[in-house]
C-alpha cells in the first residue's frame, strides 16, 4: 500500500455476507477519475469469503489504497461507523458492497465540496441496475431542501460529505436496523449543515428482491416515528405526540392512517407512490426488454443472421453509459 499525504477521500464499505458483489463495488472505486482517494472495506462479520475476497482485490490494486478491517457483526451503521474512524480523508464517501458509482462520482462531488466551504453534502441522482443484462434505469431526484429532508428521504445514503458534518451528527445510529441514512442526513439538517443535489445519476443501486430498503419500505411510518422523537425540535408538537405514541403505546392503533398526522401521512403515501411508480417501470422495462429480445432472436433464425449479443459486464462498467 503506498505511503504518503492523507487522501481527500475515504469510501467506506462495508460488508456483511456480500463478497459475490465486492468486486463490482470495489473496482468502481478504482475506476474513478478521481485519484486521490483511499478505500476502508469493513468486513461486518461475514460468514462467506468477504475477507478472502477483500484479500484478493487489495493485492490486485497493489498501487491503490486499499485496506480491510474486520470486526464481529454489528450492522451497517456499526460498520460505516469502524470505517470512518479509521479513515483519514476529509471527505467520507459510504458505500454499500452491493452497489457501484459511476466514473465521475468522486470528481463531481468533490468539486462541490471544494467550490463551496458552506456546502457540506454533495447528493446525486441514482440508476439502478439489475444482476442480469437489463439496462440501468436513472432516478432523478429533487433540489435539496432542508423542509423536505425533513418530510421525506430526498437524498442516497451514498454522498459525499465533509468529516466535520459525521463528527458533529455523533456517526450513524447503531440502534437502528433501518432508516439510519435518513436519520443522519436530519441530524446534518439539526447542526446546520447544507447540502447541494447534481442531477445526473452518479450512484449506482442493485436492485434486488431483499435488502435493508425493503425493510425500510415496510416499515416507513415506524421509522419517521423514531426519527421525530430523535429530533424533536425539528418537528410540531402534534407530530412529536403522535411519534411518542407509536413508539410507547398501542404502535398497531398509532400507525392507523386516521391517527397518523397529516404531514406524516401525506408523505408517506407519496413515498409508496414513488415506490409503485419506480417497481412498475422497472418490471414494464424487464418485459418489453425479453420481449424484443425474443422478437430479434425469432428475426435471426428466419433469416438465419447471428442475433444481437446479450449486453454483458461488470455494473461499474454499465455505469459509465448512463447519461
Amino acid at each position: 500500500m503506498p505511503h504518503g499525504f492523507d487522501p481527500v477521500v475515504s469510501v467506506v464499505i462495508p460488508c456483511h455476507d456480500y463478497a459475490r458483489y465486492l468486486p463490482d463495488a470495489v473496482s468502481s472505486v478504482v475506476a474513478q477519475t478521481f485519484r486521490d482517494w483511499e478505500l476502508v472495506i469493513v468486513d461486518d462479520g461475514s460468514t462467506d469469503d468477504t475477507a478472502e475476497v477483500a484479500k484478493g482485490l487489495i493485492a490486485r490494486h497493489p498501487d491503490r489504497r486499499i485496506r480491510l478491517l474486520r470486526q464481529a457483526n454489528a450492522g451497517v451503521s456499526a460498520a460505516r461507523n469502524t470505517g470512518i474512524e479509521a479513515a483519514a480523508g476529509r471527505y467520507i464517501l459510504p458505500l454499500d458492497a452491493d452497489d457501484v458509482i459511476a466514473p465521475t462520482m468522486l470528481e463531481k462531488t468533490v468539486a462541490v465540496l471544494d467550490g463551496d466551504p458552506g456546502i457540506a453534502i454533495a447528493s446525486t441522482d441514482v440508476f439502478t441496475f439489475t444482476d442480469d443484462d437489463l439496462p440501468p434505469q436513472a432516478v432523478p431526484l429533487p433540489a435539496y431542501s432542508r423542509e423536505l429532508m425533513l418530510q421525506r428521504l430526498i437524498m442516497f445514503y451514498c454522498s459525499l460529505y465533509r468529516r466535520e458534518a459525521w463528527q458533529a451528527v455523533g456517526g450513524y445510529d447503531e440502534s437502528m436496523r433501518a432508516g439510519e441514512d435518513w436519520d443522519f442526513w436530519i441530524g446534518c439538517v439539526e447542526h446546520g449543515f447544507d447540502a447541494h443535489h447534481i442531477h445526473e445519476p452518479l450512484f449506482g443501486a442493485r436492485n434486488k428482491d431483499t435488502g435493508l430498503h425493503l425493510e425500510a419500505a415496510e416499515n416507513d411510518l415506524a421509522i419517521r416515528a423514531r426519527i421525530v422523537v430523535k429530533h424533536p425540535g425539528l418537528y410540531k408538537p402534534v407530530t412529536r405526540g403522535w411519534a411518542h405514541a407509536v413508539l410507547a403505546q398501542d404502535a398497531e392503533a398509532c400507525l392507523r392512517d386516521e391517527n397518523v398526522p397529516d404531514d406524516i401521512l401525506t408523505r408517506a403515501a407519496e413515498m409508496d407512490q414513488f415506490l409503485g411508480a419506480v417497481m412498475a417501470l422497472q418490471r414494464t422495462t424487464r418485459v418489453q426488454y425479453y420481449h424484443i429480445r425474443r422478437l430479434e432472436k425469432a428475426l435471426a433464425a428466419h433469416t438465419g443472421t447471428a442475433a444481437p449479443p446479450t449486453r454483458e459486464g461488470a455494473p461499474a462498467a454499465t455505469a459509465a453509459a448512463v447519461p
